[in-house]
């Protein structure tokens, strides 16, 4: 996966769009205004970005895939996970949890958004 993949991939997911409210260097994809991804511009050798995790599944995913899955880099920990894109996880994989990340804010928004979305 490259970063076009990447950005593709979000904005193809209803109710997205993408913002850099934290400078150039960083693009965040967002649900109803919600986080649901983030990504360096600047990387220059391996794609990583962050994602939203249940915090049991982060642990998991960071026990089972500790070179590729690290704690949110600047971001709560617990429910966050940096994912490298090493090819440790291929790409199927990557969408997954890119699919969790955005399924787990959905769930968060007030019912009318999600009916929104999903209806």
């Amino acid at each position: 996966m490259n970063i076009e993949e990447l950005r593709e991939y979000c904005i193809s997911k209803k109710g997205t769009t993408e913002e850099v409210p934290f400078g150039p260097d960083t693009l965040v994809f967002k649900v109803v205004g919600k986080v649901f991804l983030l990504v360096g511009l600047d990387q220059v050798d391996t794609l990583s970005f962050n994602v939203k995790c249940d915090p049991e599944y982060a642990v998991e995913l960071r026990e089972r895939y500790a070179h590729t899955v690290l704690p949110g880099y600047h971001m709560n920990k617990k429910h966050w996970n940096t994912v490298h894109a090493n090819r440790q996880i291929d790409d199927g994989e990557l969408y997954k949890l890119i699919d969790h990340s955005y399924a787990l804010v959905v769930q968060s928004l007030p019912k009318r958004s999600q009916e929104g979305l999903l209806g």
